[in-house]
């Protein structure tokens, strides 16, 4: 047997033995009593490491654990309880089972979910073996944990590990709950055992019945530690805090963990989301929410959780139902999922990425350089449009001078034989020009009889009769929100005719064209949903 164990907590319990066998251990509560009878197959449901002997073969115990208190306080129950004569219900765990197993060398395996959150019945005995530990082996001390000795918090694990198999990395996790439960420890003993009987020195002279392994000369200085003045001032400032806390949940040792494990159990194929969890976890063994404050924010998840389900309310990352619910999220925590789970572990948010002052400033000005490059291309393209317009009204009058002048030279001369002959297909009904069985090339100065909407008709005739005659071109402004930066650009009157007659059209005509589209888009609050890029670029 290992002395190390504290053996004299579990001494009442071990009394007889059988041959080969350990004796069942007396339960203390009503419901465990009920449950003794039918020990069966322990070492199957919890998944046992042990070796392959015959004596391991014959060990009987229950095939899911049964609790005696479904409380919600930090410390968790047991198998077995001490009772205090001077305090009723729940006493100290001392987990005899697990020491019994220990003895076997029966080794249960711990089960982790998706976050790497333990789960299920080895779990649970886990963490009350460990508060068992942290409550006998860590001496009572006004200290805090990172001032216990190594050896100490080392004997801790080696315990744990020799009881259940853990896992790769459980180290930390057993001893950060060691430390949680040694810390509950004394803030237990600070509020049951110490504040009530500040003017009863005969009550605080020996250490609670319940407790018996507590050395007289640490009780003595741990309550001279608790009556002093620099405590009651911490005490008062973390009452203070206390009082803040508005919606308390009501989980037992289980945690957030264990209850989405036994929610996917029970409702299988269904995603449990933390507003689920957040609203489960207060909920009472009746479905029943007792404080009007949490009852009132678990009928607004009700609520938003419909209005999702019908697609009238989106929700992205961090910015799901709780949030709505509760409010934003405090800085680098996540509630209704439990501690130890980070906004990126949950939400999957990508990492931030640190970049220097000089990274950022070289950025900004690569953004600015390109910006400027971008508005003396256009320009020089815009100017580029102006001098081709040009161009080709010197030489249509140098053309029209030069035929005029034939006309004089030469008797009966017809200017229009000298035009060009377009042959083009018919089917484009937007043409101004059209080819006709003989050959011959006819002017189509009618724009009424076009198979096209009448807003283009008018169109044409505005560029037949105003445009070409005025030589006019059209200025458009295009406002930053549509191509990133504000710009002019000009459209000649051969673009508007190219667009009608279905021809090739320019980048202009499609920059004008996208900054249409932008303004209906914009009518119709969908501008979020689309990009634009600047063809010119």
């Amino acid at each position: 047997f290992d002395f190390s164990e504290q053996w004299f907590l579990f001494f009442p319990n071990l009394i007889k033995y059988k041959e080969k066998e350990i004796l069942s251990v007396k339960m203390v509560s009503q419901h465990q009593s009920k449950d003794s009878g039918s020990k069966k197959n322990e070492g199957k449901e919890l998944g046992m490491v042990a070796p392959q002997d015959k004596s391991s073969k014959k060990m009987k115990s229950s095939k899911k654990m049964k609790f005696a208190s479904s409380s919600a306080e930090t410390e968790p129950t047991s198998q077995t309880t001490i009772s205090d004569d001077s305090k009723t219900g729940r006493g100290m765990s001392t987990m005899p089972r697990v020491v019994k197993r220990k003895l076997q060398k029966l080794r249960p395996i711990v089960e982790y979910n998706k976050r790497g959150k333990g789960i299920g019945q080895a779990h649970s005995e886990m963490q009350s073996y460990i508060g068992v530990l942290a409550r006998s082996r860590v001496p009572l001390v006004d200290k805090k944990w990172s001032q216990i000795p190594k050896d100490i918090k080392e004997q801790i694990w080696e315990a744990v590990d020799m009881a259940f198999v853990v896992g790769q990395g459980g180290k930390n996790s057993v001893l950060s709950s060691a430390a949680k439960k040694w810390k509950d420890f004394k803030s237990t003993l600070t509020r049951h055992y110490i504040l009530p009987y500040t003017n009863d020195k005969e009550k605080l002279s020996q250490p609670p019945e319940t407790y018996k392994f507590i050395e007289k000369a640490q009780w003595d200085a741990f309550v001279a530690s608790r009556l002093s003045k620099d405590f009651e001032s911490v005490h008062s400032q973390h009452a203070q805090i206390r009082e803040k806390l508005e919606y308390n949940h009501r989980l037992s040792r289980k945690g957030y963990a264990g209850l989405e494990d036994q929610l996917e159990e029970t409702m299988p194929g269904v995603e449990i989301d933390r507003s689920t969890l957040w609203k489960r976890a207060r909920q009472d063994k009746h479905g029943n929410i007792p404080d009007p404050k949490v009852a009132e924010k678990a009928k607004l998840i009700d609520e938003l959780q419909k209005q999702v389900s019908e697609g009238k309310v989106s929700v992205y990352g961090s910015n799901d139902v709780l949030t709505m619910a509760l409010g934003p999220e405090h800085p680098g925590r996540v509630r209704g999922v439990g501690a130890g789970i980070s906004p990126r572990q949950y939400f999957n948010l990508p990492k931030p990425q640190r970049v220097s002052f000089d990274d950022r400033l070289k950025d900004s000005l690569r953004v600015l350089l390109q910006e400027e490059t971008k508005k003396m291309e256009a320009k020089a393209r815009e100017e580029a449009l102006r001098m081709e317009a040009r161009t080709k009204q010197l030489v249509e009058a140098e053309r029209e001078h030069f035929l005029s002048q034939l006309s004089q030279l030469i008797p009966n001369f017809d200017p229009s034989m000298l035009k060009p002959r377009i042959s083009q297909s018919p089917k484009n009904p937007m043409s101004d020009k059209a080819s006709c069985s003989g050959g011959d090339v006819i002017e189509v100065g009618d724009y009424s009889n076009m198979e096209a909407p009448s807003s283009l008709k008018t169109l044409c005739r505005y560029v037949e009769t105003t445009l070409m005659p005025e030589e006019k071109i059209l200025q458009f402004t295009i406002d930053k929100e549509v191509f990133g930066r504000e710009r002019d650009t000009f459209l000649l009157p051969e673009d508007i005719t190219q667009f009608a007659g279905m021809e090739e059209i320019g980048a202009t005509v499609v920059a004008v064209y996208m900054r249409y589209l932008h303004d209906v888009l914009k009518q119709a609050n969908m501008c979020s949903m689309v990009g634009f890029i600047d063809p010119a670029t």
